[in-house]
């Protein structure tokens, strides 16, 4: 394949397009099963706060995908790694974690987290090491409904 096509690009949270949304839904689709089934909707709130967030185009169409979450200073997640299936295996995931993390926004921050199933390896090889003893999640069940949490509420009268 023929890697001139291809362009790196930082997408603006506030303007995101149908087409980029639809995209997206569909790499994430195809290639990352934790993230199968997200809705179009749920993906722009989430985009809409994240900085930055860079896409891989080649051509017109979508083949790549990070994005990633900071305060500026202390801490980072990096989130959403994709490479279209077709691409993989040609230093797209690395270049696109590199420019994720070379982002002004990330440039001064002292950690910068990931969640991987799998690709432990990948990671390790852009620098990354395993850290299980920080580990811990919340399975936020309210989030599954819309119902405002009771106890947010009771805060907010005080």
């Amino acid at each position: 394949m023929d890697n001139r096509l291809i362009q790196f690009a930082i997408i603006d949270p506030h303007h995101l397009t149908g087409d980029f949304l639809h995209q997206l839904q569909h790499l994430l689709n195809l290639g990352a099963f934790w993230a199968q089934g997200r809705s179009i909707d749920d993906l722009a709130i989430a985009l809409k706060n994240s900085e930055p967030i860079v896409a891989v185009w080649d051509k017109h169409q979508l083949i790549g995908h990070a994005r990633a979450i900071s305060d500026g200073v202390y801490r980072a997640i990096l989130w959403d790694v994709v490479v279209h299936p077709d691409y993989q295996g040609r230093g797209l995931g690395r270049k696109l974690v590199q420019t994720v993390l070379s982002h002004p926004k990330l440039a001064r921050v002292e950690r910068i987290y990931l969640t991987t199933t799998h690709q432990q390896e990948f990671y390790q090889r852009i620098g990354f090491v395993v850290n299980p003893s920080q580990t811990m999640v919340l399975l936020n069940q309210s989030a599954q409904s819309t119902t405002p949490l009771r106890v947010c509420e009771e805060i907010t009268q005080h």
